[in-house]
């Protein structure tokens, strides 16, 4: 008969996708798992950690120096605000308010 038929004759149902009615393959494995000895998380702890030290390693440089310079600026403006608060900043500061 005509080409890619492949000998069956045409308008003859051959099949669903993947099993057109060729002969089966010899020397194919497949192999099958069970749901419930599956792993499915398996490694994703460990994974998780190793990834968190790498991906902070990358980004670090980008965010700790405005931390440490937010931290500074706000311990200096937290004890400036606790001086002029205080008895010897009132004190100091009465002069120039008379």
């Amino acid at each position: 008969m005509g080409g890619g038929g492949g000998g069956k004759v045409p308008g003859v149902y051959m099949g669903w996708w993947g099993n057109l009615g060729s002969p089966p393959q010899k020397g194919v494995t497949t192999y099958g798992l069970a749901q419930n000895r599956q792993r499915p998380l398996a490694g994703t702890l460990h994974a998780a950690f190793f990834n968190v030290g790498r991906r902070t390693a990358g980004q670090i440089l980008y965010w700790a120096p405005p931390m440490v310079a937010a931290y500074a600026i706000m311990s200096w403006a937290i004890e400036r605000n606790d001086y002029l608060n205080s008895k010897a900043g009132h004190q100091e500061f009465a002069e120039e308010a008379e």
